[in-house]
């Protein structure tokens, strides 16, 4: 049984659909592009496809991960090509690596998030991430099926820092201020989610957006605790396969374009 790792992104207006609205897709996509998938036992088998932490619904991803498992040999970059057809434009599957090492999911320990702040002044963000960095402790609330739950985000938050702003008016949809926060935060339970930290920079500096923010999951993986950094999770496959060129990066060039405006 060949096992193949993929990583695919949600863009545009596919940010918004839901884990399950992608599961569909993707097995429909199984079957136009005829993969041979293995299957589960029992009375209603499934295609033997793992998921692991996907995005919330809304926001936008450059590094989703799944793994499916198949009943005969194909070439990744060929069955990348045939999916990546076969999806919605903006559910990309841009690459795809031979699953030669185990635990894809615990290597998943961190991500790194784009938090895009619309009518936000960039000082007034500045502000806010220096008072939140400061803070020992940053209490948030969320509505769970259990009901409101209270936790510490804080302790989860690698970095949070205010980058450089978009200014070129293709990027600058209007004249409106905007600022832009890049979030490091390690995967936890319970789960710290960008909202949350949005939540924390409001309690702690009461910073409200006056439109949603538009988040976007831009890499996860393994944490670098030194550097603060989140490393490539597919990396030890590639180097694990001797026919791979060091330079790979699979078909994200080709997803790219096909991805909407």
């Amino acid at each position: 049984m060949q096992r193949i790792r993929l990583r695919y992104t949600k863009r545009g207006r596919l940010r918004f659909t839901s884990h399950r609205d992608f599961q569909r897709a993707f097995e429909r996509a199984l079957r136009r592009a005829e993969v041979p998938m293995a299957y589960s036992a029992g009375f209603t088998p499934h295609p033997k496809v793992s998921y692991a932490n996907a995005a919330p619904t809304g926001t936008g991803s450059e590094a989703e991960y799944l793994e499916i498992a198949l009943t005969a040999s194909r070439d990744p970059e060929r069955l990348r090509v045939l999916l990546d057809e076969s999806m919605p434009a903006g559910l990309d599957i841009v690459e795809a690596v031979e699953a030669r090492t185990p635990g894809l999911a615990d290597r998943l320990e961190a991500s790194v998030w784009e938090l895009r702040l619309n009518g936000v002044d960039p000082a007034e963000a500045e502000r806010a991430v220096a008072a939140f960095n400061g803070a020992g402790s940053v209490e948030v609330q969320r509505l769970t099926k259990n009901g409101m739950r209270t936790f510490d985000a804080r302790p989860a938050v690698v970095s949070l820092q205010n980058v450089e702003t978009h200014r070129s008016a293709a990027d600058r949809p209007t004249d409106q201020p905007c600022a832009i926060l890049r979030l490091v935060v390690r995967h936890v339970t319970p789960a710290v989610r960008p909202d949350d930290v949005l939540s924390g920079l409001r309690a702690v500096a009461d910073l409200a957006p006056p439109v949603p923010a538009a988040v976007t999951r831009l890499a996860q993986g393994l944490l670098d605790e030194e550097t603060g950094t989140v490393t490539d999770p597919l990396a030890p496959d590639r180097e694990a396969d001797p026919a791979a060129p060091a330079d790979s990066v699979g078909g994200a060039d080709a997803a790219a374009a096909k991805a909407p405006a």
